[in-house]
């Protein structure tokens, strides 16, 4: 007869449609995740030049607005050398500022001089050339021509003094316009004088006034933009970074470098950053930043499936709880069912109408008390189990004597079941103290387990003691179906049983837990060895005490 198969299933489709979903989750996240990075990483490229620029643009940025304005602090009385003191000290600076002229200027009312802007007199009194040098820097005398610089910003200087307003500071776009002459590579600059010197020159422009001489000094700074120091403050994104004419366009359109360009402002607007990384150096900043994000959603992907895997588990446990429960009351109510039937069906004999032999009511009365025992049997051992589990009840310890002990329980199912072959060995072992009463629960169970538990034709069962060490060792070992590996953590538990022929109708799942619960009570153990059609051996071990 084929064991007939659980109705409780497991919808293992659902669980693995639901693995497959956050899978696929993961993948897209991981996706989406990885574009975005790379787009974020490739927007930076762009546009984390401007800081690089404004990183590497900032000692010219000082030169201009802070150090050449110190020019102005002299009010025009700069010589040769505090010039070249000036001179020495920009050039220790500002590694871009490879030669300084230097410009002393005579400005009064004398008409016919070389330079002459209405009845103003603007002409260089001396020029000189300072260049850097290991030594101090001395200043080189220049002849001749003053130069289209000197021209230059002495015609603004000449129209400014025509038009300013002097009841008031200039402002910072005049100063810029009139007071600073920005060309490629070269910076002129005049010291801007007083209101006062505003005032005097504005006369001598208009009226000549006194043939008097005020002194003006202008210098031009010649840069190289190739000595400008680059900073790199993105190295993760920039692999390398020149300085390159505005001009400049490589023919090289290789696919696996990204180029990117800012030009300079000011005196270097001729010039540019010229930025350029390979893809594989951007490949690898990509990733460090996708990392942290992967892991992110790899580990929100990792609490899903824990979280899907305890919401399984919980339903997996609830399922097996209930499953026990409907087995046990369908077996507790089948093992009810039949003495009541039974019972019910004598009575109702004995009750009838008709006459009853002495015979017939031997037969009915010894029914109805094997029923009864049935009954009493079962009923005890549930309540002995729940008083077991909860401590109720205590250990009667007395002397037991292990040759009768087992000698009893032999001759008693040697009665109840004739075609039972059992035998057993005592190895050294006189007595001990125990509870007889508990012992004998654990024996009754083993041995009714191993005949019905057992084919027809090996129905066997041997019993060995023994002792060991500081325990007694009790063995059963029989010829019966065995246990599936699978289920050997399983059979202890409470109303659980093995699916198989034998398990039917006469079990509830309580046998073998009842026998754990005992030995653990007795401060004991209980284990099994067993091979699927072999037999099983059950070894209970329990304190041994003389």
């Amino acid at each position: 007869m084929e064991a007939p198969k659980t109705v409780y299933q497991k919808n293992f489709s659902l669980i693995a449609a639901f693995l497959v979903l956050i899978s696929i989750t993961l993948v897209v996240a991981l996706v989406i995740a990885y574009n975005l990075t790379s787009k974020y990483v490739e927007s930076e490229f762009a546009s984390k030049k401007i800081d690089v620029l404004e990183q590497t643009i900032k000692p010219y940025n000082e030169f201009f607005q802070n150090r050449i304005p110190e020019i102005t602090s002299y009010q025009g009385f700069l010589d040769s050398a505090s010039a070249a003191n000036y001179a020495d000290s920009v050039f220790r600076d500002y590694a871009f500022v490879k030669r300084i002229v230097f410009h002393e200027i005579a400005i009064g009312s004398q008409p016919g001089q070389p330079q002459e802007y209405r009845r103003l007199s603007i002409s260089d009194k001396s020029v000189y050339l300072f260049k850097p040098k290991r030594s101090r820097i001395q200043g080189i005398k220049i002849m001749g021509d003053p130069g289209d610089d000197f021209r230059h910003m002495a015609g603004k200087f000449s129209n400014y003094i025509n038009q300013a307003d002097t009841s008031r500071i200039p402002g910072q776009d005049e100063i810029y316009k009139t007071f600073y002459d920005v060309k490629p590579s070269k910076i002129s600059y005049l010291n801007i004088p007083r209101r006062e010197e505003l005032k005097i020159y504005r006369e001598m422009l208009q009226t000549g006034g006194s043939p008097v001489f005020y002194k003006q000094n202008m210098m031009t700074f010649m840069l190289d933009p190739f000595a400008i120091r680059i900073k790199n403050t993105q190295p993760e994104l920039y692999q390398q970074i020149a300085i390159r004419p505005v001009v400049y366009d490589p023919l090289n359109d290789d696919a696996d470098t990204i180029i990117t360009e800012v030009a300079f402002p000011g005196a270097f607007a001729d010039y540019k950053l010229y930025f350029q990384s390979a893809r594989n150096h951007l490949n690898a900043e990509i990733n460090r930043r996708f990392m942290p994000t992967g892991a992110i959603v790899l580990l929100i992907y990792i609490c899903l499936v824990i979280i899907g895997w305890l919401i399984y588990r919980n339903l997996n446990t609830n399922l097996k709880l209930f499953k026990l429960q409907y087995d046990f009351i369908n077996n507790f109510t089948h093992e009810f069912k039949t003495p009541v039937s039974v019972i019910k069906i004598a009575g109702s004999n004995l009750r009838g109408d008709g006459e009853l032999s002495e015979r017939q009511r031997k037969h009915y009365g010894k029914i109805l008390d094997e029923e009864a025992d049935k009954l009493n049997e079962l009923m005890n051992k549930l309540l002995s189990f729940t008083q077991i589990e909860n401590r109720s009840i205590k250990i009667n310890k007395e002397e037991v004597n292990i040759e009768q002990f087992v000698q009893k329980y032999i001759n008693t199912f040697r009665i109840k079941y004739p075609d039972f072959k059992l035998n057993y060995a005592v190895n050294d072992v006189a007595g001990f103290y125990t509870d007889p009463v508990l012992l004998g629960s654990i024996f009754q169970n083993l041995i009714e387990n191993a005949y019905k538990y057992s084919n027809p034709d090996q129905k066997e069962l041997f019993i060995s003691i023994y002792y060991d060490k500081h325990y007694i060792v009790f063995s059963f070992a029989d010829k019966g179906i065995g246990i599936p590996h699978k289920e050997i953590d399983n059979i202890f538990k409470k109303f659980y049983r093995i699916e198989n022929q034998y398990n039917q109708n006469g079990s509830v799942g309580l046998g073998l837990a009842f026998c754990k619960e005992l030995a653990n009570f007795m401060n004991g153990d209980i284990q099994v060895k067993s091979k699927v059609n072999e037999g099983s051996e059950f070894i209970v071990t329990l304190p041994y005490e003389n």
